[in-house]
């Protein structure tokens, strides 16, 4: 171990002291305005407690960007699995990925609604959005395309 010891006069030590105050104090208020711009821009995530009405469920879907039919296509009751076999890996991590916590419901009836997309990116039609509520809360949702090579993702518009 190396100890390194200096002689500085009060004066000059009080002067380095406030000089790196003043630095920093210039760091803090140069990146303020930087922190408050990320934070207005960054995107929020929906929330999905107290949806409640097809309204709700709609402008739920249109907060990430999606136009929908505006009625649901489709209505099912479902019974969510009590114990999950390793074939819902996948789509488990896909809902956690999302912050849902479909695992917190299993045991539990919940509604899945079916809303057809009609702004998908591509331009593709017939893509579905499938949203799983739990009394009035969001549990578990996808966006899907029904076609023989379709595909399944989150949410966010892609």
């Amino acid at each position: 171990m190396l100890i390194v010891t200096a002689k500085v006069p009060k004066r000059k030590l009080a002067f380095g002291v406030a000089l790196a105050a003043m630095a920093c104090c210039c760091a803090l208020v140069l990146n303020l305005g930087t922190s408050a711009v990320r934070e207005v821009a960054s995107p929020s995530v929906p929330d999905p407690k107290g949806v409640k009405t097809n309204e709700d469920r709609v402008a739920y879907l249109a907060d990430f960007g999606w136009q929908v039919s505006p009625e649901p296509i489709a209505t099912q009751e479902m019974l969510i699995p009590k114990e999950m076999d390793e074939s819902y890996n996948e789509y488990l991590a896909l809902q956690s990925g999302q912050g849902f916590d479909l695992e917190k419901y299993a045991g539990k009836r919940a509604k899945r609604y079916t809303y057809e997309i009609t702004n998908y990116p591509t331009g593709e039609a017939g893509v579905q959005v499938n949203l799983l509520i739990y009394k009035n809360t969001i549990i578990a949702g996808e966006v899907l395309s029904p076609q023989l090579d379709g595909f399944l993702h989150g949410l966010a518009m892609p």
